[in-house]
């Protein structure tokens, strides 16, 4: 991941950007339930951030949490995303935002499955989907090791 990134215009990120791609990462919108891309993704690979293209969530900790969005039991690496009370809507909740574009990606719950209890409920129109044969050739070979099965590791 190049740290160079620098934050493209809003006038560059409309015309880069889908309509809920940009609204939801740039006014912190949300998009309809079971109509994101990922919501129910069995793939493997990783999401990454659809402004800066910062890794964001493996789908080794993604799971079904019927809520219609993409759910995760933890980012790949927790400095790389920051989260900021939100108390629009009435109601109270942490924003989780991609800490080099600053985009807002969803919200994050304390009733997830993993060792945290964390439900990271996350905007499909947030991410960008990497699969696992493509991580090479997009620049994130690192990230190869997280599919390998026991008995691949020595090879």
């Amino acid at each position: 991941m190049d740290n160079k990134f620098v934050r493209p215009s809003k006038e560059a990120l409309k015309k880069r950007l889908t309509p809920i791609q940009y609204e939801v990462t740039q006014n912190n919108g949300t998009e309809r339930p079971f109509q994101g891309e990922y919501w129910n993704n069995e793939r493997e690979g990783i999401y990454v951030d659809i402004v800066s293209g910062e890794p964001l969530f493996s789908s080794k900790d993604q799971y079904d949490a019927g809520c219609g969005w993409p759910s995760f039991t933890k980012p790949l690496r927790t400095e790389d995303i920051s989260e900021e009370e939100d108390r629009s809507h009435g109601m109270i909740r942490t924003e989780v935002r991609s800490k080099t574009a600053d985009s807002h990606l969803g919200h994050v719950f304390p009733d997830g499955p993993g060792p945290e209890g964390l439900r990271y409920c996350i905007n499909s129109a947030a991410l960008r989907f990497i699969p696992r044969a493509e991580l090479k050739q997009e620049g994130y070979g690192e990230y190869e090791a997280l599919f390998l099965e026991k008995s691949d590791e020595g090879k």
